[in-house]
C-alpha cells in the first residue's frame, strides 16, 4: 500500500499552530513511509475563501518545508460530490429534511428534557411524496441528512487505539445545506476515496465525525483509511489560549523563529520522544511512528519554542542562514557568534562588536589606565596565533589582575557589551587596528 496523506486547510486565514502541527504529521507519516503528501484547499465556503489566504497557505508550507506532492481544490470537484451524492439519494442513504433551525432547536431541547440524547428523530423519513411536494410548493427548500445504520460503528486508531459507537446514538448528520452548498463530512469523504488516501490525521476533536464518516465509505463501497487522532495542544495554563493558538506562520517568521524549531518542537510535542534541535526537518523523519503519540494533551508553550528556536541557530551552518545574515559576515564572524544568539535578528547586533562604531565605556581612571596599557601590548601582539590569549595572558602577569576584573573591562572597551561572544574568537575578527583605537579610547 501507498502512504498518503493529506493535509486540508480552508483558505479562510493564516495557517496557525494547530494547523502546523497537523500538516508537519502528514508530512512526516508520508515522507517516512515513502509516500505521499498532498495539499487539498477546502475552499467551498466562497464568502470566505480568498486567493490571497490560498497563496499564504502555499508560501507559509514552503517556508517550513512541507512541500506537498500535489494539489487539489474542493471548489473544482463539485460534479465529484454531485455523482456520489446521487449514488447515495438512490440507495436510500440520504434523505431531505424541511425543518427549520429554530424547529430543531426546540425538538433537541424536549428530548434533553425528557432525558433523551438530542439526536434527530428522522421525522422528515415519514413524509411522504405529497407532503414534500407541498412544502416545497410553499418555497421550503430541504437541506439533506446521511442515513445512518443502527449499528456498532468500530475501527482501531492509530493513536487512540480501539475505539467503538453505537450507531443508533448518533443523529444523522446534515451533509448539503438548502441552497445547494456542502457541509465538510461528505465532501471530504469523496476527496479521500478519489485521492486514495490511505492515512487521515487530525485532532481527537473529529473521533465522533470519523464515526459517522467509516459509515459514508461503506456505503459508497469504498476502501476505510486509517485514522489518527491526535491528542489537543494545550496551553501553560492547561487551556490553549487564543492567543497562544492563533500563533501564525507570518507571526512566527517575523518573530525570527526558525522553521526547524518549530517543526522540531511540533514534532515531539505530545509524544514520548525527547523535544531536541535538529538543523534540518529531514532528521525529524527517522523514527516517526504513531505509536510515540500519547493521548494525554500536548502542551505548547512559547517560551520553550525560543529555547529550542536558540538551540537550532547554534547548528545551522553558515550557508543555510548567509542569504538573512548582515551583509559582510563571513563565515568565520557567524561561527563566532552564532552561539550567542537567540534569533537571527541578534546577528546584526553580534555583527557591530565587530565592525563597530563600539561607544567608549565610561570608565574609572584605574580601569582607563588599565585599558590604554592593553593597547600598547595589543600593538606587539602576533595577531596570527590567539590574540586574545596573549593579551589577556601579559596584563594578568603585568597587573595581577585575573577574573573579572581582567575580562570585564577589556570586553567592555572592545565590544561595548558586558557579555557576547567568546572572545578568543571575536579579537582576531576586530583585528589589530581597530582593536587598538577602542583600548585607546
Amino acid at each position: 500500500m501507498t502512504v498518503v496523506t493529506r493535509f486540508a486547510p480552508s483558505p479562510t486565514g493564516r495557517l496557525h499552530v494547530g494547523n502546523i502541527r497537523t500538516a508537519l504529521v502528514c508530512w512526516l507519516a508520508a515522507r517516512a513511509a515513502g509516500g505521499h503528501f498532498m495539499l487539498r484547499l477546502d475552499d467551498t465556503d466562497r464568502a470566505r475563501s480568498t486567493e490571497e489566504f490560498v497563496d499564504a497557505i502555499r508560501a507559509d508550507l514552503g517556508w517550513l518545508g512541507l512541500v506537498p506532492d500535489g494539489e487539489v481544490r474542493q471548489s473544482d470537484r463539485f460534479a465529484l460530490y454531485e455523482r456520489a451524492f446521487e449514488t447515495l439519494h438512490a440507495a436510500g442513504r440520504v434523505y431531505p429534511c424541511y425543518e427549520s433551525e429554530e424547529e430543531l432547536s426546540i425538538r433537541r431541547k424536549v428530548a434533553l428534557g425528557r432525558g433523551l440524547p438530542p439526536i434527530y428523530d428522522r421525522a422528515a423519513l415519514k413524509l411522504s411524496a405529497e407532503e414534500r411536494q407541498a412544502l416545497e410548493a410553499d418555497g421550503i427548500r430541504p437541506h439533506w441528512r446521511f442515513r445512518l445504520d443502527a449499528k456498532p460503528i468500530e475501527w482501531t486508531d492509530l493513536v487512540r487505539g480501539p475505539q467503538h459507537f453505537e450507531g443508533a446514538a448518533l443523529s444523522d448528520p446534515v451533509i448539503r445545506r438548502a441552497d445547494g452548498s456542502w457541509l465538510y463530512l461528505l465532501p471530504s469523504v469523496i476527496d479521500d476515496i478519489d485521492m486514495k488516501v490511505s492515512h487521515v490525521v487530525r485532532g481527537e476533536d473529529h473521533v465522533a465525525n470519523t464515526a459517522i464518516q467509516l459509515q459514508m465509505f461503506e456505503a459508497l463501497g469504498a476502501a476505510v483509511p486509517q485514522f489518527a487522532h491526535m491528542a489537543l495542544l494545550v496551553g501553560t495554563d492547561g487551556k490553549l489560549s487564543k492567543r497562544e493558538g492563533a500563533i501564525g506562520v507570518g507571526q512566527l517568521r517575523d518573530q525570527g523563529i526558525e522553521p526547524q524549531a518549530m517543526l522540531g518542537l511540533l514534532a515531539r510535542l505530545g509524544t514520548s520522544e525527547p523535544v531536541v534541535a535538529v538543523a534540518a526537518i529531514a532528521e525529524l523523519i527517522e523514527g516517526f511512528a504513531f505509536a510515540h503519540m500519547g493521548r494525554a494533551p500536548a502542551r505548547f508553550d512559547p517560551a520553550e519554542l525560543t529555547q529550542l528556536n536558540a538551540k537550532t541557530l547554534h547548528l545551522l551552518p553558515y550557508e543555510a542562514v548567509r542569504e538573512r545574515l548582515p551583509e559582510g559576515i563571513s563565515e568565520a564572524a557567524w561561527l563566532a557568534i552564532r552561539p550567542n544568539l537567540t534569533t537571527l535578528v541578534d546577528a546584526a547586533e553580534g555583527w557591530a562588536m565587530i565592525e563597530g562604531p563600539v561607544p567608549a565605556p565610561a570608565f574609572e581612571a584605574e580601569d582607563k589606565a588599565f585599558c590604554a596599557r592593553a593597547a600598547a601590548i595589543a600593538e606587539t601582539l602576533d595577531w596570527s596565533a590567539d590574540p586574545w590569549g596573549q593579551l589577556v595572558g601579559a596584563l594578568k602577569a603585568e597587573t595581577g589582575r585575573k577574573g573579572r576584573a581582567l575580562f570585564l573591562p577589556l570586553r567592555q572597551a572592545l565590544t561595548g557589551r558586558d557579555h557576547g561572544p567568546e572572545m578568543a574568537a571575536l579579537l582576531p575578527l576586530i583585528g589589530r587596528d581597530r582593536a587598538v583605537a577602542r583600548l585607546s579610547a
